[in-house]
C-alpha cells in the first residue's frame, strides 16, 4: 500500500433507505493515521463502513479503502487481509470460548490455523483477556465482548482498522481503558484508524484527525489541532506576585482580558500573536514576572455544534431563495 496516498477515497457515494440518504455524494479523502467520524446516530457512520467492506452495495458513486474496489470480488479478499473491523454490534460466535473465536474469525481473514492460534494468543493477552480466553462467550461482560471484538479486528495484524462505536455500553474504567489500547494502536503502533464514535471526547483523545459527517454529508474535516485553534488568540497567564501593576496596565492598553485567580489571567491577543512575546515584555515592565503561560484552544464540542449550526443557516438559506 502507498503511504503517501489516501487509505480511503470516496467520490459521489450514496446510499439511500428508501427516502432515507444515509450517504448524500459524499465525497472524501482520508490519509494515513487516527481519524476520527464524528456524527450523531444515523450520520451514515456505520453505513460508510459497510460500504467500504462490500457489505453494502452503493447506489451511486465509488469508494475505495487501501487502494481496492469492495465492489469486486478479489478486492474484497484483499480488503479482508489488510483491514481489520470492529463492528458496533454483536459480532462474536455463540457455543465458543475467547480463543476459539478470535481463531476463526483469523482464518476468515485468510491466516492458516496455526498463525490464526499464535496471533489469537498474543492479541489476547494486548487487550488484557489473556486470563479468560477459555471461557464461553456466555460467561463474558460486556466489556469484555468489547475487547474480544477488538481482539478479533487485531489477529491478523492488519494496516487499517474500522472501529464503529468502540465504547458503546462500557463503564468508565472499560471505556478508559479501550480508548488506552485504541490511543496505542494509532499513535505508538501507527495503525491507520478510522474510528466512528457520536462521544466527542472519544475522538478526541484517540485521533489526529477529523471528520464531522452530518446526514450524510461530510460538513468539516481537518487535523484535530487545526479545528480547534481559536482564530482569535486567547492565553491563559500566571505572573509572580504582586499583579497589580499588570493589571492596571492592560486596562490603559484597553485589553481583552478577564481575571481568573489573584494572578491568573485569561487574556486576549491580537490574531497572529501566538507566543505570548508581549505578555512578557509587559510583565518585565510593570516588575513582575511571567509564571506560566498556555494557549487556550476551542473543545472539538464548541467546533462541532458550530459546524452542525453554519449548517442549518446554509439549509434556511437555500430554502428561502427557493
Amino acid at each position: 500500500m502507498n503511504n503517501t496516498a489516501p487509505i480511503i477515497s470516496l467520490q459521489q457515494l450514496s446510499k439511500h433507505y428508501g427516502s432515507v440518504r444515509a450517504l448524500d455524494g459524499l465525497n472524501l479523502e482520508i490519509n494515513a493515521g487516527p481519524t476520527g467520524l464524528l456524527g450523531a446516530n444515523g450520520a451514515g457512520k456505520t453505513t460508510l463502513l459497510k460500504l467500504l467492506l462490500g457489505q453494502l452495495v452503493p447506489d451511486a458513486g465509488t469508494a475505495h479503502i487501501a487502494g481496492a474496489d469492495p465492489l469486486r470480488r478479489d478486492d474484497r479478499l484483499e480488503i479482508r487481509r489488510v483491514v481489520g473491523y470492529m463492528p458496533e454490534n454483536d459480532c462474536l460466535l455463540p457455543r465458543h470460548n475467547g480463543i476459539e473465536t478470535v481463531i476463526t474469525l483469523g482464518q476468515l481473514s485468510g491466516m492458516t490455523y496455526h498463525d490464526a492460534m499464535k496471533r489469537a494468543h498474543e492479541v489476547l493477552d494486548y487487550v488484557g483477556l489473556d486470563e479468560a480466553r477459555y471461557r464461553q462467550m456466555e460467561e463474558y461482560s460486556g466489556g469484555m465482548k468489547q475487547r474480544l471484538k477488538l481482539a478479533q479486528a487485531l489477529v491478523h495484524d492488519p494496516d487499517i482498522l474500522l472501529l464503529d462505536e468502540p465504547t458503546s455500553g462500557l463503564d468508565p474504567k472499560g471505556r478508559r481503558h479501550m480508548l488506552d489500547l485504541v490511543h496505542d494502536l494509532g499513535h505508538q503502533q501507527s495503525k491507520s484508524i478510522l474510528l466512528c464514535s457520536h462521544l466527542l471526547q472519544d475522538i478526541e483523545k484517540t485521533c489526529r484527525h477529523v471528520v464531522v459527517l452530518h446526514q450524510g454529508k461530510a460538513l468539516h474535516t481537518g487535523a484535530l489541532d487545526a479545528m480547534t485553534h481559536d482564530k482569535e488568540t486567547w492565553m491563559r497567564v500566571e505572573v509572580a506576585a504582586p499583579a497589580e501593576r499588570f493589571v492596571l496596565r492592560m486596562k490603559e492598553l484597553n485589553m481583552e482580558f478577564e481575571r481568573e485567580a489573584a494572578q491568573r489571567f485569561r487574556i486576549q491577543l491580537e490574531d497572529g500573536a501566538e507566543y505570548g512575546d508581549e505578555l512578557f515584555d509587559l510583565a518585565l515592565a510593570c516588575s513582575t514576572a511571567v509564571t506560566r503561560l498556555t494557549p487556550i484552544r476551542s473543545s472539538l464540542e464548541e467546533v462541532f455544534v458550530a459546524t452542525l449550526e453554519d449548517d442549518a443557516a446554509s439549509r434556511a438559506r437555500d430554502e428561502a431563495q427557493h
